[in-house]
């Protein structure tokens, strides 16, 4: 694994959630295209895909778009899968599609299962500097980061059939 331990705190974002399903369908929904593109992204934002590539050497080169301060925007992104352990945690680098994108972060999902049945996923993204960390969180990376997860939340609870079992 490429996550350093422990990681930097003063440049780590972490977002967690609990939700009520199993692990496995909270799971599946990271792992399928279809389902990512449905949820993924903070509210008024949409998902056009152009790559999605979801397995551990695998990338997905997709733009946020929609309206953000008042005017039309498009968001290129793309996401490097670095480690893949099915229901258990996603390793991934996460930037724009420039090679050289300086703001390039790591981001690791974890997903742990409950006793009750719920899942508690732990979202944390280790950015390559202090002040590019507290520019994101400024940004409102940790309000994205809830709207997102809400999301994700929402398309679980109404019993999307591409987010109920792991294609891996």
């Amino acid at each position: 694994m490429t996550i350093p331990t422990p990681w930097p705190h003063d440049r780590e974002v972490v977002v967690v959630k609990v939700f009520d399903h199993p692990r496995e369908r909270v799971f599946a929904a990271w792992m399928d295209p279809d389902a990512l593109a449905m949820w993924y992204g903070p509210d008024g934002l949409a998902i056009e895909t152009h790559e999605a590539d979801l397995r551990e050497g695998g990338q997905w080169r997709f733009d946020m778009v929609g309206t953000f301060d008042g005017k039309p925007q498009r968001f290129p992104n793309l996401m490097r899968f670095l480690e893949i352990v099915p229901n258990e945690r996603i390793v991934m680098d996460y930037g724009t599609p420039s090679p050289d994108d300086p703001d390039r972060f790591r981001m690791a999902v974890s997903f742990d299962a409950q006793a009750d049945g719920k899942t508690v996923l732990t979202l944390r993204q280790l950015h390559p500097s202090r002040e590019r960390r507290d520019a994101v969180i400024g940004f409102g990376a940790v309000e994205y980061g809830q709207q997102t997860l809400e999301s994700l939340a929402r398309l679980l609870a109404r019993g999307n059939p591409k987010a109920v079992a792991s294609p891996i």
